[in-house]
């Protein structure tokens, strides 16, 4: 026998069977075959493998010590393989999409909009990470990667920023309601400022762009985007972030932009992918879907709530 040949399955089945119950003829019942074709094919292995895998007396056999590693090495790769199909059938899905993103855009848009995905494609399994830290692509534990702020050029890695996201100032109702509510830029330095010390584009750039002069000391801040708009949304202050961010929170009515859509357009999140994986069917189908989701997703300015003015 070469090194590229290997004996029948239906060879090493019939030894399993053998080895497991000492018997020809229970081998013979469990495989639903005869004994004699039990006898036919263990001779046959021992002729192919050139070394008895049986002692034989009369009716009785017992293996050989040579036999009984072999057939104990048979054994454990059976229930490897059984065990291989059975994880395999379990997961019922014919790929895995493992996606990596920064926290607060997976928590804010992503994942309210994953179902669609996994709707559209059923045969797709999704994974979805999130942390502040980019992925590292070429370990093969990730997919794709959506990451915050500008790239740097990597042999083999393709960046495909997201469309420009406007930055709006952000509030809670109560904020702007009664006399005394957010009317001007000048009215901010009254109120809190909620700072995301990650962010772009942040409150000293929106006051120098305004002309205004606000505290920069005063108020809370945070390393992810959504906490500081679930703060702005329970009143603690005024938030400045993207408007891909807080779309649902605008049109349910939990924040208010008290200027409007009034704001910079920036490019803030990337897709990030290898080039060698773009034409692999998964990766494919969410890149087309991502593209297609921000086409549609967008929030007219009549939609934007300005609040009690």
């Amino acid at each position: 026998m070469s090194a590229l040949e290997f004996p029948s399955l239906r060879s090493l089945q019939v030894l399993e069977a053998v080895a497991r119950f000492g018997s020809f003829g229970k081998a013979a019942e469990e495989l639903s075959i005869s004994p004699s074709a039990v006898s036919h094919q263990m001779a046959a292995l021992d002729s192919e493998l050139g070394i008895a895998l049986f002692h034989r007396s009369g009716r009785s056999i017992m293996l050989t010590d040579a036999g009984r590693a072999y057939a104990e090495e048979i054994s454990a790769s059976f229930r490897r393989i059984e065990s291989a199909t059975r994880n395999f059938t379990k997961k019922g899905k014919s790929d895995i999409l493992n996606i990596h993103s920064v926290v607060s855009l997976a928590s804010q848009w992503l994942m309210p909009r994953l179902a669609r995905f996994s709707a559209r494609y059923p045969e797709i399994d999704l994974r979805l990470h999130a942390s502040g830290d980019p992925a590292e692509l070429r370990t093969g534990n990730v997919d794709i990667d959506i990451r915050y702020g500008t790239q740097p050029v990597e042999v083999g890695i393709a960046v495909e920023p997201f469309p420009p996201e406007p930055i709006m100032v952000l509030c809670a109702p109560s904020l702007v309601e009664g006399a005394n509510g957010i009317r001007s830029p000048q009215d901010l330095a009254r109120f809190p400022l909620i700072h995301s010390e990650v962010n772009l584009y942040r409150w000293q750039d929106w006051a120098d762009d305004h002309g205004v002069r606000l505290n920069m000391d005063r108020g809370l801040r945070f390393d992810r985007s959504f906490m500081s708009i679930n703060a702005a949304a329970d009143g603690l202050g005024v938030c400045l972030e993207s408007l891909i961010l807080v779309r649902q929170d605008l049109k349910s009515g939990r924040l208010v932009a008290p200027f409007g859509p009034e704001g910079p357009s920036i490019n803030c999140h990337s897709l990030v992918y290898l080039r060698s994986r773009a034409r692999t069917p998964k990766i494919a189908l969410f890149k087309r879907w991502i593209e297609e989701t921000l086409a549609g997703d967008t929030v007219s300015a009549s939609e934007i709530d300005v609040g009690g003015r």
